[in-house]
C-alpha cells in the first residue's frame, strides 16, 4: 500500500507480528512504513492521507512529540497560554483531548469500534455537539481537529515526514524532546496500564523493543532527527522536557515569546502553578478515571500509578540494570549524539 507522503506500508506477518501480539496483548494487526520503519496499528492506513493533506491554518500551533515526552503537559500549557491566560475560561473544564485534539488518535481507538464503543467514549458528546453533520466513523479526533475553535492547538506523535509538507510554512510547531531513558520507563508504564497496548513482557524486553525501533510510532532517533534538521526554521520551537522541569517559569517565558502571547508576569506565574504536576494530576484523574477497567488495567494503576505517574526526570535510575543502561547508551550514541543532540539525564 502506498500513501500520499510517499511511504509504502506492509502488514507485519509471521514471527514478527506473533511476537508483538504475545508481548502486547492489545495489538491485532500492525503496519510498517518505509522509509523510516514507522510502526502503527493497521487502522492508520484509513487516516494517513487525510492527516497528510490536513489543511492547517496560520493560527494553528501543532505540538509534536515522540510518545511520553511531556505531551499532555505541553498541551495544557499551550492551550492555557493561548486561551485561558487569566484562568477564568469555563472551557478549561472540557477534556484536554477535545480542547487540543490528538489528530491521529483515531488509529488507536477505531479498528473494530462499534456504535456502542463510540457512545462510551467520553469525547463522543463533544463530537456530536461540534460535528453534528459528520460521521464519527470518518475519524472523531481528526474531525475535532478540523472543527476546533481558533486558535487551534493540535497534538501529534507523528514525525514531520508523515505530516503536511507545508506545515512549518503555514503554522507554528512546538517540538518537545525528552531523554530516551526516561522515555523508556514512562512508555513502559503507559503500555502496561492502557489495554489498547496491554504490554505483559519484561522491562528488558521493552528496552530491546525500543533499541530495535519496534515500538509503536517507530524510531525515536529518526523522529528526533527530522525535527532537529528543521530547528532553524522560524516556525519551529524545540523544547526539552528536562529544561521545562528544571525551571518552568523560564521555559514558559521563552515559549511565550515564540507563541506571541505577550503574557504578564502574573499570568505566567499563575500558569506555572496551574500546570504543575500536582495540579494537573488532580484535574487529569477526572478525565482519565482510574476505575475505567474497560480501557485501563486498574490493578497495575493501583500498584504502580495511573496516567499521571511521577512526572519526574531521572526516574530511569531506579529501573535500569547495568546491562540495559549499556545497551541504551550505545543506542543513544548511534542515534542521537551522532547528529548533535545531548540530553540531560537528571535535574
Amino acid at each position: 500500500m502506498k500513501f500520499a507522503s510517499g511511504h509504502e506500508g506492509s502488514l507485519l506477518a509471521g514471527a514478527e507480528i506473533e511476537k508483538q501480539r504475545k508481548d502486547f496483548e492489545g495489538y491485532k494487526d500492525l503496519v510498517r512504513l518505509t522509509p523510516g520503519r514507522w510502526l502503527f496499528p493497521s487502522a492508520y492506513t484509513q487516516y494517513a492521507d487525510k492527516i497528510y493533506n490536513f489543511e492547517h491554518k496560520s493560527s494553528d500551533v501543532v505540538i509534536m512529540t515522540y510518545p511520553k515526552c511531556g505531551t499532555t503537559w505541553t498541551q495544557e500549557i499551550i492551550w492555557t497560554m493561548r486561551n485561558n491566560p487569566d484562568l477564568n475560561n469555563p472551557k478549561d473544564q472540557i477534556p484536554l483531548m477535545v480542547r487540543a485534539p490528538f489528530i491521529e488518535a483515531d488509529m488507536l481507538v477505531s479498528g473494530e469500534q462499534t456504535e456502542e464503543d463510540f457512545a462510551k467514549n467520553p469525547v463522543s458528546q463533544f463530537f456530536l455537539k461540534t460535528c453534528p453533520d459528520k460521521n464519527w466513523r470518518d475519524g472523531v479526533y481528526l474531525q475535532l481537529s478540523e472543527t476546533s475553535e481558533e486558535p487551534r492547538t493540535i497534538k501529534t506523535h507523528l514525525p514531520f515526514s508523515l505530516l503536511s509538507p507545508s506545515l512549518l510554512d503555514t503554522c507554528k510547531v512546538v517540538y518537545v524532546a525528552r531523554n530516551p531513558k526516561d522515555v523508556i520507563v514512562s512508555y513502559l508504564h503507559h503500555s502496561r496500564i492502557i489495554k489498547m497496548h496491554g504490554y505483559v513482557g519484561t522491562f528488558e524486553d521493552f528496552v530491546q523493543y525500543f533499541v530495535d525501533d519496534d515500538l509503536l510510532y517507530g524510531p525515536y532517533g529518526s523522529h528526533m532527527k527530522e525535527a532537529w534538521e528543521r530547528r532553524d526554521h522560524p516556525n519551529l520551537y524545540m523544547m526539552f522536557y528536562e529544561d521545562m522541569k528544571a525551571d518552568p517559569y523560564k521555559a514558559f517565558k521563552q515559549l511565550d515569546v515564540f507563541l506571541g502571547t505577550e503574557l504578564t508576569e502574573t499570568q505566567l506565574q499563575n500558569i506555572v502553578k496551574y500546570t504543575s504536576f500536582g495540579e494537573m494530576k488532580t484535574r487529569g484523574e477526572k478525565q482519565f478515571p482510574g476505575d475505567s477497567s474497560e480501557h485501563f488495567n486498574v490493578d497495575i494503576m493501583k500498584k504502580d500509578g495511573g496516567f499521571f505517574r511521577k512526572g519526574q526526570s531521572g526516574d530511569w535510575k531506579n529501573k535500569f540494570t547495568p546491562e540495559s543502561e549499556a545497551k541504551v547508551d550505545e543506542w543513544i550514541r548511534e542515534n542521537m549524539t551522532s547528529f548533535g543532540v545531548n540530553f540531560k539525564y537528571s535535574i
